[in-house]
């Protein structure tokens, strides 16, 4: 029976290493999107616990501040349980080796793989666990140390074309106040280095926020800025050019919507947030006609020339609008968007269920 005990602890222990080391892997080095159950519950079970809190914000700024914490937390917490994971792993490895005990070989795994050195294995079997403990934890260390200035350069490079709207489109970002500019200054025509530029920023946007999907999460410098109500206004504003505005067609207006929802389809993938493959350029969209109509007038009030056919040039956005309406609203729901026009004012909570990664989804309403 001692025999039988011994050959189930180690089994039990090396099974525990193997998912702790496949999800670090594949969740810190891995270079694409990656579904680690593991991870998920962690950031799932950290979530609920962040939502209990937001219950009693009362404002949005006590929100931001709540949710400015949630990404940093979740990448201890990872660390966290999987320290706590290999600590169990390797105590079943130690009792099964030596059999002096559960707190022994607590001591001794604990011992071993933070690298104290005060209780040292009495066998040689034991002391090659203890070295193999040493190299887990040290190596789960310096992944993390490896992961964080990658995450936060991208964080960085993403953060400089939400400043840019900024600057372009107010704060909130807002397509109207982008496109008013633009005929101010004399360049409602040529916007091509503003699409040209937000390509670039929605390719790289794909790649990083599957790859590092804890980035969809990390919030603005400021709390009345967003990733994703940057993305929606440039969305919008190529939109509103290319169907409402009185100017010559843009090609690269049509690219950067293009790359743009191909993003956020990518993004709101990972997620499980659902979003039409193919929408038909008449599909109902979360932007009424009313809505576009008080745009128009305040377009045309500030001297924006608009297309005579009221009727076609509102087909036509709403056949924009549909290839990036759902995942970008419920992409705001989900990170808890400061309020924007057209996207976190309309958006509803979305949450995956833990258990569910890949196969089921489900969105509830939240505060």
């Amino acid at each position: 029976m001692t025999v039988v005990r011994d050959v189930l602890l180690w089994c039990a222990g090396i099974a525990l290493i193997v998912v702790v080391v496949d999800a670090a892997i594949r969740t810190f080095v891995l270079p694409r999107g990656a579904v680690v159950r593991l991870t998920r519950v962690i950031a799932v079970g950290v979530r609920s616990a962040f939502d209990v809190r937001l219950r009693f914000c009362r404002t949005y700024e006590q929100r931001d501040r709540v949710m400015a914490m949630y990404s940093p937390i979740v990448l201890l917490a990872f660390v966290t349980v999987w320290l706590a994971m290999l600590v169990g792993a390797f105590t079943m490895i130690f009792l099964a080796v030596d059999g002096d005990g559960i707190a022994d070989a607590l001591t001794t795994a604990g011992s071993s793989l933070f690298t104290l050195g005060f209780e040292r294995p009495p066998t040689t079997v034991g002391t090659i666990v203890a070295f193999g403990a040493a190299s887990f934890g040290l190596g789960l260390v310096a992944l993390l140390i490896a992961y964080l200035p990658t995450l936060y350069g991208a964080f960085s490079r993403r953060e400089v074309l939400v400043a840019y709207m900024a600057a372009r489109a107010g704060t909130p970002a807002r397509p109207v106040d982008l496109l008013i500019r633009a005929q101010r200054i004399g360049r409602l025509d040529d916007l091509d280095d503003l699409w040209v530029r937000a390509q670039d920023w929605f390719a790289e946007l794909e790649e990083t926020h599957t790859s590092l999907p804890l980035l969809s999460f990390f919030r603005s410098p400021t709390s009345d800025r967003s990733w994703i109500t940057a993305a929606g206004a440039i969305l919008d504003s190529a939109a509103l050019v290319n169907s409402t505005v009185d100017v010559p067609f843009q090609p690269m207006a049509g690219l950067c919507i293009r790359s743009g929802f191909t993003a956020l389809r990518a993004i709101g993938g990972f997620f499980n947030i659902p979003s039409p493959a193919d929408p038909r350029p008449d599909d109902r969209i979360t932007i009424g006609r009313e809505e576009w109509e008080r745009v128009c007038d305040e377009l045309l009030a500030a001297g924006v020339p608009l297309k005579a056919d009221r009727d076609q040039a509102w087909r036509d956005f709403a056949g924009w609008r549909v290839n990036y309406d759902v995942v970008l609203v419920t992409l705001a729901g989900l990170v808890l968007a400061p309020p924007a026009p057209w996207s976190s004012d309309r958006s509803v909570r979305f949450r995956v269920a833990a258990t569910s990664w890949g196969r089921r989804r489900r969105s509830t309403p939240g505060v």
